[in-house]
């Protein structure tokens, strides 16, 4: 098993550079100078080309490109992404508690999708077929269709203004938490309980169910062996799930003014901060390598026969 988690992480790490390189490649595709970019986001009025000569000299701007992207690695090791063009401030102070904030919403959220889709595709399964199968599927295709923006700004217009029982924005007490993390488990939910739905199905069939009947071996512990079973397909895909809802609270987080990523590149987006943007894609991509690679090392040890494929 060692073996296999050494392998498994030499093999994330050509991947991690790959993704820093492409990263550091689309935000220099710019057709404008980098230094007037900044110039212009500090708000100088008068950009000459002394200036801009000036600030590429400064800040390194006029080196090689392998040479810049070499750098910017070495610092982004240190966790050092330079700093915001808008503000001057180190571009971490501002990613920092930003990516804290998003990581609390990330991991409730999870934690709710992963127990919603599990609960539901147990109840879907066991009723293959039945009116209770037809009912959840329906309804979380009918959920799930909806636009989260859209979703949220019925939840807020209903719950926090007509009814005013939980707060719109911000993040001030575990009330701040229930609206987009429900937005997001309605998002996320109804996709992945159908992995689960299918896996249990699937090993309904299996032979050991039948001679666990036969066995005169209880529902209730026939379920869980099958449960557990169906879970190791399931489990490389609840760990992509948090990644993948890492990255797609953007929406949520800037309806709530949910002080997090999202919002804040968002926010560098508009003012063209192209090194917190940068900072923030190799965040997320650095995400979702890190959790496949953890979805992996846990498959490997719940399966012994995933280990023989490196």
């Amino acid at each position: 098993m060692a073996r296999y988690i050494i392998r498994r992480l030499l093999l994330a790490i050509p991947l991690l550079l790959i993704i820093s390189f492409i990263t550091f490649v689309l935000i220099n595709l710019s057709p404008q100078d980098p230094a007037e970019l900044i110039l212009q986001a500090q708000g100088i009025p008068n950009i000459t080309d002394a200036l801009i000569a000036q600030t590429n000299e400064e800040l390194g701007l006029n080196q090689p490109f392998i040479i810049r992207y070499l750098h910017w690695v070495a610092a982004c090791l240190h966790l050092d992404f330079g700093d915001s063009y808008v503000t001057g401030k180190p571009i971490w102070s501002l990613v920092g508690p930003a990516f804290l904030n998003t990581l609390k919403l990330t991991l409730v959220s999870s934690i709710v999708v992963i127990v919603l889709s599990i609960l539901l595709g147990v109840l879907s399964a066991i009723n293959e077929g039945k009116m209770i199968d037809k009912s959840v599927r329906g309804i979380s295709f009918l959920l799930t269709s909806m636009p989260s923006y859209w979703l949220a700004a019925i939840l807020i217009w209903y719950i926090s203004v007509k009814l005013d029982l939980l707060p719109t924005s911000g993040m001030d007490s575990y009330k701040s938490y229930i609206l987009p993390v429900t937005v997001i488990a309605i998002s996320y939910a109804g996709i992945y309980f159908r992995n689960v739905r299918s896996s249990m199905i699937s090993n309904l069939n299996e032979d050991y169910v039948l001679y666990g009947r036969a066995s005169g071996l209880s529902e209730k512990k026939i379920t869980m062996h099958i449960l557990r079973n169906s879970l190791q397909v399931a489990i490389s895909i609840f760990g992509m799930a948090i990644p993948i809802i890492l990255g797609g609270t953007v929406v949520v987080e800037n309806v709530f003014a949910w002080p997090g990523l999202g919002s804040l590149s968002i926010r560098s987006i508009l003012s063209r901060d192209f090194p917190v943007i940068q900072a923030y894609i190799l965040i997320v991509a650095v995400a979702f390598v890190l959790f496949n690679t953890v979805s992996d090392i846990v498959n490997a040890a719940l399966n012994p026969k995933m280990r023989k494929e490196i």
